[in-house]
């Protein structure tokens, strides 16, 4: 197939793209520097609707990194516009299309949920109605547009993305590296996961599923708290967990992202995926983690 990816550079572009490729595909990057790609610049809404004609698949993954920097309201703002205004720029322009795609596969995350405490989460269930909430809800709401125009429209609502280099494990375990972990906030907030692996899986499988459509969980079926996530780190690692640094000291640290992003608790469930047949190679957290940081 003849499939178009925004956000290339980003941690599932980056490994997406050429794993399309070893399958046989023709990958196209949509860009804002010329010469890498085809060129678009979703702030001043230009797009060229003519060089997009002809795409099998449209995946869209470009948006503002939001685990960099203090949330300003600046910051928010760009958290916001690069999701709703860069969706729906492109949307708009390939149910222009005289040859659109047969698909649009669009990110979103499980910040969809907001703070759920203990409740279980599908793809049907209520948004939540947190900051990261609205922006989500906003977000696919600008993609699923593209199905009034007969377009399979996808939204992957994402979570902890785990890769051996890089990433939220990074950041997890560096308190290891100077001999003890730390627990964030109680520790009983669920931190849905998944490996880069099956996430890229899940997208080939969401290509090659028809029936598949509208919001996709793309998480492990297995949903850990944080405080077991940093457990099974220290054991794999041979290192205490020793500190537990309050939730009221990181909002005084890190505001409001650290509730959004480190405190919130949602047990979200691949519904979709596994009542497609889809099957996750890594669904126990302690043979994923082991793997992942045997490569570190």
């Amino acid at each position: 197939m003849k499939i178009l990816i925004s956000g290339s550079s980003g941690l599932v572009g980056s490994t997406l793209i050429p794993y399309l490729q070893t399958a046989g595909h023709q990958v196209e990057r949509l860009v804002r520097k010329p010469g890498t790609g085809i060129v678009w610049n979703p702030q001043s809404g230009y797009i060229d609707r003519d060089v997009l004609e002809g795409f099998d698949v449209v995946i869209h993954l470009a948006a503002e990194n939001i685990g960099s920097g203090y949330w300003t309201k600046n910051k928010k703002d760009k958290i916001f516009h690069s999701r709703v205004n860069g969706t729906s720029l492109l949307a708009e322009a390939i149910t222009r299309l005289n040859r659109p795609p047969k698909i649009f596969i669009s990110a979103s995350a499980i910040g969809f949920y907001g703070d759920r405490g203990n409740d279980q989460l599908v793809e049907t269930s209520l948004p939540g109605n947190s900051y990261l909430a609205l922006v989500c809800k906003a977000w696919e709401a600008a993609a699923h547009t593209v199905s009034h125009s007969g377009i399979r429209a996808v939204q992957t609502r994402f979570g902890l993305i785990l890769t051996s280099h890089g990433g939220i494990l990074g950041r997890l375990t560096l308190p290891f590296k100077f001999g003890f972990g730390v627990k964030l906030g109680s520790g009983n907030q669920y931190q849905p996961w998944v490996v880069i692996d099956d996430v890229l899986a899940a997208i080939d499988h969401i290509i090659n599923t028809p029936g598949l459509e509208g919001p996709i969980n793309v998480v492990a079926p297995q949903t850990v708290t944080h405080g077991e996530f940093t457990r099974i780190i220290g054991q794999i690692l041979h290192r205490p967990v020793l500190f537990s640094i309050p939730s009221w000291l990181l909002k005084l640290i890190l505001g409001e992202m650290a509730q959004e992003l480190l405190l919130a608790s949602a047990w979200v469930v691949p519904e979709k995926l596994t009542s497609s047949g889809f099957k996750f190679r890594f669904s126990s957290i302690e043979n994923a983690l082991k793997l992942l940081l045997a490569k570190r």
